[in-house]
This record gives structure tokens, C-alpha cells and sequence, in this order.
């Protein structure tokens, strides 16, 4: 059922309402109320948007799966040998565990999804077949987007550019590319690859951008030059920009610039470890920003359940964020924002939009980014997909 009447919810913590829901939307206010459609008396509970994931990696995670004991070494190109040697050797399925996190994250609120899947010339594109099938067995309960991503590099495993293409017309929606300096070793050649598939294949580009300091920075540059060049504002997003969080202040603002003439928008995952974009000051200058997992319990990090929720007040702690008017921001960033980055259509919790959103028990959305409470009612498109924190009617192998 996509109708739902939800009485007494507060949304985004302003008054208690009662919230009709037809075909799937939204319905305007004043709109009579069919006769018997299901009714869900909302406590007074917050009424929140749908969670938006705009980073993660649903191909490759160890949920459901024994603890892998992680023994990796420092290094950026170690994580990655580790991760393709491992996803072998322990069999991990992409069809599998894409399921399994798409649903454990769907129980957590999250309703809309982006994910970098591995491409590479020792898998080939199997892994962008595994979370393709994920996409359509589950439809109907995530919106999942497919970045093709050449994890272990483009350039220097020769084979894998035609790949690349090969998982954009079997379905993937998005070009991904990977540190074109410190991996493939030239930029120009790295940014011609992609920015040269995006052209001919008419799709929008997502960047992992992990280079430190200088090197990040000219890296951005060029990513931002290449943007202007070929008219594709609005339709470049780079993730991580750890850079961003290390370069002195007037090399910083001129690249934020740059960023927000060339309407790049800009992913962070609020990393502990790792500097990290200041979202806050790229938001006032026009950058849009959005929020992502990363991955959670993999190869590379045995940390999270890819809850967007808790990523809002991981992303808040890292910004030192503690203003009740910052804490609601964090969550934009992994709402609407990331809504907007993604280009998702529809969304949000006005008259007309898709009926996605999340109850939970706080009295302003500060307090549920600060406790990060359990998921009361999960709702997509009108339909409940989980209850208390577990999914109704939806499950994974």
C-alpha cells in the first residue's frame, strides 16, 4: 500500500499535524481523507526526511559474514591490494551483501542511496552486475544509484577504461574516478579517461579525492577547469577532498571559488582520521554539500552500520559543531542537501514530494542528530518499509 494517513507527527519538529499520504506522495493540506486507508497514529514523534547516503560501497562489505581480522598496512595502495585480494579469498558476494546492507540501512532510515562499485581487471564488471540485480529486486524500497569506480586504478591496469564502459552500458548511472595524481600517475590523462565517458556517454562524474595537501589541490584544480571547459556545472561531484581541510587559508578560499562558479559539489564522511573539508564555510561560499558512510565493515574499516543519522553527528563532531542551528544543518547535509546533490527528484516533505521520511522519538532535530534514537516508522513512497528499527517486508539472503 503507497496511501497512509499519520496522525499527530511533528515534521522537522513544528507542530503536530496529521499527514495524508496518497499514491505515494504527499498530499496537500485540506485534502479529504479516503475512507479506509490505513492509519498510523504518530505519537507527537519527529517527522524527519528520508536519509539520503551519498557515499558508500555496497559491493563490498563483510555484513552477516564472519569478523575478518584486519591487518592492513598504512598505506592508501595497501587497503586497495588487501580489498581485491580479500574479496576473492572470502568470497564475498556483490548481490549478496548489497542486499544486506541496502536492508540493514533501509531499518536505519535511509531511503535513497549512491554507491561506488568496483570495476577492475581482475573482476571485470561483476561486481556492477551483483548491485544492478540488488537495484531492481529492491526498487521499490531504495533508490540506489551505481557509480562504476576503478578502485585499483584506470591507467595503470590497462583493460580497465573499456571496462568502465562496458559497466555504463550495462547500467551504472554515474563515472567514477580516483586520485588521478598519487594512483594513475597522471592527471591529465586520468581526467581525459573520464571526463571523455561522461561526454560520450551523457553521465554525470564522482571523484574520490584522497591526495594530501598541494598535490590534492592542483588535482582539484584541474578537475575544475576540465568542469568550465566542457559546460558540466551541475554534474561533478568530488568525495572526500581531504585537501580542502590542510591548504592555508587564500589557497583554500580561491579553490572554494572555484569550486562553487563550476557548481561542483563536494562529499565529506566527517572522517576521524583524515583532515576533512570545513562544510560549513564551503556551504556559505555555494558549494553544496552532502554526507556519506564511506563503507561500513569492510576491508578497509571495520567501523559503522551505515546509519545516516549517527553520520550527521559524526560529521557534526568533526566540524566541532555544537549550536542546536549547526546540529540541524549536519542532518541537512545528509537529507536534503544530499538530496540535491544527488539530484534526486521530488524529495523532501512538501506537497507533492515522494512520501519518504523517518519518525523517531526527539523534540527537535538537534536532539535526534545528538541521540541518535531508534527509528520508529520508516516510510518510502508511501509504504512502510520498517518499524522500531526492523524492516516490515522487506529482508535480505
Amino acid at each position: 500500500m503507497t496511501s497512509l494517513l499519520l496522525k499527530n507527527v511533528r515534521p522537522m519538529g513544528g507542530s503536530a499535524a496529521d499527514i495524508l499520504i496518497l499514491d505515494g506522495r504527499f498530499a496537500a493540506a485540506g485534502q479529504p481523507v479516503p475512507d479506509g486507508i490505513e492509519t498510523v497514529d504518530g505519537g507527537g514523534r519527529l517527522m524527519l526526511p528520508g536519509l539520503v547516503e551519498a557515499h558508500t560501497h555496497l559491493d563490498k562489505n563483510l555484513i552477516g559474514m564472519p569478523w575478518w581480522r584486519n591487518e592492513n598496512g598504512p598505506r592508501r595502495s595497501d587497503r586497495i591490494e588487501t580489498d581485491r585480494r580479500e574479496k576473492k579469498r572470502l568470497g564475498i558476494d556483490p548481490a549478496r551483501q548489497s542486499a544486506r546492507q541496502l536492508v540493514q540501512t533501509l531499518a536505519l532510515g535511509v531511503t535513497a542511496i549512491r554507491s561506488h562499485v568496483d570495476v577492475d581487471t581482475e573482476i571485470g564488471t561483476a561486481s556492477i552486475a551483483g548491485v544492478l540485480a540488488t537495484r531492481e529486486t529492491y526498487r521499490d524500497v531504495v533508490d540506489i544509484q551505481i557509480v562504476a569506480f576503478p578502485q585499483s586504478g584506470m591507467l595503470i591496469r590497462e583493460g580497465t577504461v573499456a571496462l568502465m564502459e562496458e559497466a555504463l552500458r550495462m547500467g551504472a548511472d554515474i563515472v567514477g574516478g580516483l586520485d588521478p595524481a598519487e594512483i594513475d600517475r597522471d592527471p591529465v590523462r586520468h581526467l581525459d579517461a573520464i571526463f571523455g565517458m561522461a561526454e560520450r556517454f551523457g553521465k554525470p562524474i564522482d571523484i574520490h579525492l584522497h591526495e594530501l595537501g598541494e598535490l590534492g589541490a592542483f588535482s582539484m584544480e584541474l578537475i575544475i577547469e576540465r568542469t568550465r571547459a566542457l559546460g558540466l556545472q551541475g554534474r561533478v561531484l568530488i568525495s572526500h577532498a581531504y585537501c580542502l581541510g590542510m591548504i592555508e587559508p587564500a589557497r583554500h578560499d580561491a579553490l572554494v571559488a572555484g569550486l562553487a562558479e563550476a557548481g561542483i559539489a563536494v562529499m565529506t564522511a566527517g572522517p576521524a582520521g583524515f583532515p576533512a573539508p570545513r562544510i560549513k564555510r564551503l556551504h556559505e561560499a555555494g558549494v553544496l554539500v552532502c554526507g556519506g558512510c564511506d563503507g561500513p565493515r569492510g576491508t578497509w574499516s571495520p567501523y559503522g552500520r551505515g546509519d545516516m543519522l549517527e553520520r550527521a553527528a559524526l560529521i557534526g563532531q568533526r566540524n566541532g559543531f555544537s549550536r542546536d542551528e549547526d546540529l540541524e544543518f549536519a542532518l541537512e547535509v545528509c537529507t536534503t542537501l544530499g538530496a540535491k546533490a544527488l539530484a534526486l527528484p521530488d524529495y523532501g516533505l512538501a506537497p507533492g514530494c515522494k512520501a519518504d521520511l523517518v519518525l523517531v522519538d526527539a523534540e527537535t532535530v538537534a536532539e535526534a542528530v545528538a541521540d541518535l534514537p531508534l527509528r520508529r516508522l520508516v516510510v518510502k513512497g508511501g509504504r512502510i518499509v520498517a518499524r522500531d528499527g526492523t524492516p516490515v517486508g522487506v529482508s535480505a539472503p
